[in-house]
């Protein structure tokens, strides 16, 4: 292209048809030493392009002119612009560009990153991801970026929504583990903490050949969790786990694999020496919150395990049992169990009783029915997908150039054996 003149009006008369704008597409990657030496008279030209119709050429101009180093006093202008953008493009034209669409993306959330504004961000890159994916199946780049905003904005809710999606699609290892490890901290706050204890448990045990810092984090948080919902944690790996994890992430944990041994006393005593002595360690890794959450959920634990022995006892004596203040502080606990539906339970205000109940859920409400019905749907849903991936993997050269080079050419145990008086003559 020999001016910008040109370019706008190459950009403005090759953006209808498909066909055109696969032309311009062609022209803009034959133009990219172009756009690089002329970054800074670019900008004034997106004034002269509509981003819904020319996403492309529109895409590839921000592109250039978000390259050089922005002030602070720049980057306000420059979040509005790109938010403007990503939510008027059109999908399928910046799909065409998606390394460029990244970049702008990142630079985007740098620069509300940089104005300690997370909340501007975390709306503009959803509609970024959603135009990004060819299904909710692909895990983008983008993903981790958006899950880090909305834990910046504590907007937990919204991080929730791609959460849900069931991923089979990955560009880049480093941002799965990324995905995960933020996905697990979102649910963590938003107290999910099931599908927290699911995200955590992936990056635990993904392929890796170095253990990296996000899996170590990723463990801390996963052994807290554990003793958080399900009161115990197993220190053995899944056999599916790496060698590296297996051999290097208990090394790095060790004050946290202590509190497990101090949990498991069931004795509240042991588990407050076991924090104190490690708190600044705690701290420093900024998991004292969940660890104050481990203390608390000892007493549920060792208040549930009550309900197992008796049918009624009285608040004093819950208190005496599971090392409790007073009977007050018993009582808050209880109610508070009942509520989250922990136990089932009534308590006589007259004469402080607590008499324990069994489950009142029969399985047999429509409303049961349907959740247990859209569960086996599910899972016959994942079995399809499994079984059409295996087959793929299976026929894929790359895969089997290297599992030939990986087996030995000649495996003996694959024979039978025939014993030697076989061939006596």
């Amino acid at each position: 292209m020999n001016s910008v003149e040109t370019l706008v009006a190459q950009i403005q008369g090759l953006s209808g048809s498909i066909s055109d704008v696969n032309q311009l597409h062609s022209l803009l990657k034959q133009s990219e030493d172009f756009f690089q030496s002329e970054s800074t008279r670019l900008a004034s030209l997106l004034t002269e392009l509509d981003p819904s119709i020319h996403s492309l050429g529109y895409l590839y101009i921000l592109e250039a002119c978000t390259s050089a180093p922005i002030s602070k006093e720049q980057a306000s202008e420059l979040v509005l612009s790109v938010a403007r953008f990503i939510n008027l493009c059109a999908a399928e034209q910046i799909r065409l560009a998606p390394d460029k669409f990244t970049s702008v993306c990142k630079r985007f959330k740098d620069q509300v990153m940089l104005l300690e504004d997370p909340m501007r961000g975390v709306a503009p890159m959803l509609t970024a991801i959603r135009k990004l994916q060819l299904s909710t199946e692909h895990l983008t780049t983008l993903h981790q970026d958006f899950l880090l905003l909305c834990l910046l904005a504590k907007c937990y809710k919204t991080g929730l929504s791609i959460l849900e999606d069931d991923i089979f699609e990955i560009d880049q290892p480093r941002d799965f583990f990324l995905y995960c490890y933020y996905g697990g901290m979102i649910c963590i706050g938003h107290k999910k903490f099931s599908k927290a204890l699911e995200l955590l448990h992936n990056v635990v045990t993904a392929p890796m050949s170095i253990l990296n810092a996000i899996a170590v984090e990723a463990y801390k948080k996963y052994i807290l969790v554990s003793l958080i919902h399900l009161g115990q944690f197993s220190i053995s790996f899944p056999k599916y786990t790496s060698s590296v994890a297996q051999r290097n992430l208990k090394n790095f944990s060790q004050p946290y694999l202590e509190l497990v041994n101090s949990y498991g006393t069931g004795k509240i005593s042991e588990l407050e020496t076991s924090v104190q002595a490690n708190n600044e360690k705690f701290e420093f890794d900024q998991n004292l919150g969940l660890v104050k959450q481990v203390v608390s959920s000892m007493y549920k634990r060792n208040i549930q395990r009550l309900t197992q022995t008796y049918l009624t006892l009285s608040l004093q004596d819950i208190a005496n049992t599971v090392q409790l203040n007073s009977a007050k502080e018993a009582e808050m606990h209880v109610l508070q169990m009942i509520q989250d539906g922990e136990i089932y339970a009534t308590i006589n205000q007259k004469d402080g009783m607590v008499r324990f109940l069994e489950d009142p859920e029969q399985y047999k409400t429509c409303e049961m029915i349907e959740r247990i019905d859209s569960s086996i749907q599910r899972i016959m849903m994942l079995s399809r997908k499994l079984t059409h991936m295996d087959e793929q993997l299976s026929c894929d050269p790359l895969y089997l150039a290297k599992a030939g080079k990986e087996r030995q050419r000649f495996d003996f145990d694959d024979f039978d054996t025939v014993p030697s008086s076989k061939f006596t003559i």
